[in-house]
């Protein structure tokens, strides 16, 4: 299938879809200690994500690297799991502006993490398709798309909840990050591979 629209629809679903809230989940952590006068830096994470999402999903497609699924279904939650924490470290070293390396690092990582684990579908879904660069393109355009969609909201409500709620952003996301990593334990006790 080499249907350009159609994989930019998978890329949207693959993101926005909420029974795999991994996606949402992560990027709601990685986004809230930012505010939205600083967007621009957190579309940047966003894009660092998509590129290596891609660079995993591409070298999954053309078998030069595979990778063990339960592991990587493991290391999931865990990217997500540490970018909670760092925004609680961030909050407890009291800076005033978040360290963008450590979240451009994190975010790298977490793409290419979630690239392996979207693989063995996407190669089954590539297999028959001789170019394999427009799948690819389009798929990280939907990744994209979805993801400023993803940030740009949380930024808001970020802004609507500590202007009229009057909570102190550091509060806001100590709080938020706790939730996500409530969230993400059992993520990480469903998909545990040493057992």
């Amino acid at each position: 299938m080499n249907d350009l629209p159609f994989y930019v629809k998978l890329g949207l679903e693959h993101v926005l879809d909420l029974s795999a809230y991994d996606h949402i989940l992560f990027l709601t952590a990685l986004s809230l200690p930012f505010t939205f006068k600083s967007w621009k830096k957190v579309v940047v994470l966003a894009t660092v994500f998509t590129i290596t999402h891609c660079i995993s999903l591409a070298l999954s497609s053309y078998n030069l690297i595979v990778m063990d699924v339960g592991l990587i279904e493991f290391s999931i939650p865990v990217t997500i799991l540490m970018t909670a924490v760092l925004n609680l470290l961030y909050v407890k070293s009291g800076k005033k502006s978040s360290n963008i390396w450590l979240h451009a690092l994190a975010t790298a990582f977490f793409g290419l993490i979630h690239g392996f684990g979207f693989s063995n579908y996407f190669k089954m879904l590539v297999a028959e398709v001789e170019d394999k660069a427009p799948p690819l393109l389009g798929f990280a355009a939907g990744i994209e798309i979805s993801q400023i969609i993803i940030v740009l909201s949380v930024l808001f409500i970020s802004q609507l909840i500590t202007s009229f709620i009057k909570i102190r952003h550091n509060a806001f996301i100590s709080v938020f990050s706790i939730l996500i990593i409530l969230l993400t334990l059992p993520m990480m006790m469903e998909t545990f591979p040493f057992v």
